[in-house]
């Protein structure tokens, strides 16, 4: 049997446990939102005896569903924007200027990621106290959400910014162009790509981001995560926790193939516009 063979084998076999993986955690919780309350779903049935969108209709028109929705997207929405813009100046040091200690000054950058999410909610409240920003609940949290996942930012920006040709830079400026021109037809061609995954991948942890939100927002704000929580606390009904489920992973797993197919189709060869 050749190399080739066995290299086909086991990607076959690495395939098939992530598929597996991924379909059955999924198919569960589509089955468990179709429960009927009429008549449970009981170990000795493989399959839910009755089927239905009975709780789906029932999260929709008795719960505080719509407006966790409009909360949680609109949040991600200016959280991804404010994060994106904050990360810039910082993603543009580390991509196009020279200084000492610029290597470890980017992994101080990526420090925050490895710190679990319940410490740095506990902390980032005792900052928005004291900064007096707490009372405005959705302004205290779109705000720790963009500084939070603005590490994301800075490393896609970075790369992104490392991309821009110096030529291409010193040719809009010899002719003429301004810097305001310059970064239009100079830098946003390398720099697209990267805006786009910065704005996506922010956008999705801010949805799913649980402890602040609790934190700060409850009870004046429910995000769908406070939601799903809240489903799954003393009281839980497994059917709703599952409908929340699908409404909180489904999209964010769209907007991640989005993802994967926007760096992707990433090339450095057109960075700066010309191929």
């Amino acid at each position: 049997m050749t190399q080739t063979v066995v290299n086909r084998l086991l990607l076959a076999a690495l395939l098939t446990v992530c598929t597996v993986w991924l379909i059955i955690p999924f198919g569960m919780a589509i089955l468990w939102s179709l429960v009927d309350p009429s008549e449970p779903w009981t170990p000795d049935k493989l399959l839910p005896p009755v089927m239905s969108f009975s709780r789906w209709q029932n999260m929709w028109e008795n719960s505080s569903l719509k407006p966790a929705l409009i909360t949680s997207y609109t949040l991600a929405t200016f959280a991804a924007l404010l994060s994106m813009g904050l990360s810039m100046p910082t993603a543009f040091a580390f991509g196009r200027l020279s200084f000492p200690g610029k290597e470890f000054y980017k992994l101080v950058a990526l420090m925050p990621l490895v710190v679990p999410s319940f410490v740095t909610a506990i902390f980032f409240t005792s900052i928005l106290f004291n900064l007096g920003l707490y009372q405005w609940r959705f302004g205290a949290i779109l705000f720790a959400h963009a500084i939070m996942f603005m590490p994301y930012g800075i490393r896609i920006l970075t790369v992104s910014f490392e991309q821009v040709r110096q030529d291409h830079i010193d040719a809009a400026r010899d002719l003429g162009a301004g810097p305001l021109s310059r970064f239009v037809v100079a830098y946003l061609p390398a720099l697209k790509q990267g805006i786009f995954a910065t704005l996506l991948i922010v956008f999705i942890q801010s949805i799913e981001e649980f402890a602040i939100a609790y934190i700060v927002g409850t009870p004046t704000l429910t995000t769908i995560p406070i939601l799903l929580f809240a489903q799954m606390g003393q009281d839980f009904v497994r059917p709703n926790a599952a409908v929340l489920s699908l409404i909180l992973v489904v999209p964010n797993v769209v907007f991640m193939l989005l993802l994967e197919r926007l760096l992707r189709s990433a090339n450095p060869s057109m960075a700066s516009g010309k191929g």
